[in-house]
């Protein structure tokens, strides 16, 4: 079947566990997977002095938590990453519109008590995707 099977991360633990549902659904359907990281705005520090400086922006740790997640996924399957700038939901869907995905898997954090009342990344993702959305039970209990 093909396509491309979207996952959004952002280093946390549900994150991780929607990372692997996604793994698992692209292999599933002979997809590969994309997985990306959102940051809203661009900051950059640097560290250490003189010559022995380091630049880190957080476009840079948006791809670096992209990438590790993706390096840690199964073999055999296309992985591909990026960081994209927006609001995490808007990124996502940004993204699989650029793709021309066929699945977004976002986790289910914040869908529970008064984060499910504020809203939270999976309901913002599930109205507005181009795309069918699977939600992760991400929750241990």
């Amino acid at each position: 079947m093909g396509g491309v099977v979207v996952v959004g991360v952002d280093g946390s633990e549900s994150a991780r566990k929607a990372a692997e549902t996604a793994r698992g659904l692209a292999e599933s359907l002979g997809a590969s997977l994309h997985v990306v990281t959102a940051f809203e705005t661009e900051r950059a520090e640097t560290y250490g002095v003189g010559s022995d400086q380091v630049r880190i922006s957080n476009a840079d740790s948006a791809e670096i938590v992209a990438k590790l997640l993706a390096n840690s996924s199964g073999q055999g399957l296309e992985i591909t990453h990026s960081a994209a700038r927006g609001k995490p939901a808007d990124a996502l869907i940004k993204e699989a519109m650029r793709l021309d995905a066929r699945l977004i898997v976002v986790g289910n954090r914040r869908m529970r008590g008064i984060g499910r009342l504020l809203g939270s990344v999976a309901n913002s993702v599930a109205h507005n995707a181009p795309c069918d959305v699977y939600i992760a039970n991400t929750y241990d209990d």
